[in-house]
């Protein structure tokens, strides 16, 4: 396998941790949308959430709420985002699942919005009744 997350957990590919456990490993986004933005990853290599274990999946948010509190303590954003892709369509850029720790200011000019157009309730309907079928 040529996962670089993979070589980050293991030393082979240098990275500015922040934390490690038994279940993930944090640290320093190389290509940051702020400063301080973190990536969490689990140990195990999964390529996605639904393929991740619920165990390592528990073990992530933990360590992504250790990162916010120590963010809001280091470098008092005004927010933070938490950000996770599944899938090229999504823009995973790495196939090991991983969530994104992003401190956000007023006016960073950063982004992360879409206009808000209402949907066709017959189509949400029909489309959450697939999705309970699913479950």
């Amino acid at each position: 396998m040529d996962c670089v997350f993979c070589k980050i957990r293991d030393g082979q590919v240098p990275a500015v941790k922040l934390h490690e456990d038994d279940r993930t490993v944090a640290f320093m986004d190389i290509n940051p949308i702020n400063e301080g933005h973190v990536l969490v990853m689990s140990r195990a290599h999964a390529a996605t959430l639904t393929e991740a274990s619920e165990e390592d999946l528990v073990a992530v948010i933990r360590t992504v709420r250790r990162m916010a509190r120590a963010l809001e303590a280091a470098l008092s954003p005004d927010g933070i985002n938490l950000f996770q892709a599944n899938g090229e369509a999504a823009f995973q850029s790495v196939p090991h699942f991983h969530m994104h720790v992003i401190p956000r200011w007023h006016r960073d000019a950063k982004g992360l919005t879409w206009r808000l157009v209402p949907g066709d309730l017959a189509q949400i309907r029909a489309t959450a009744e697939k999705i309970r079928s699913a479950l």
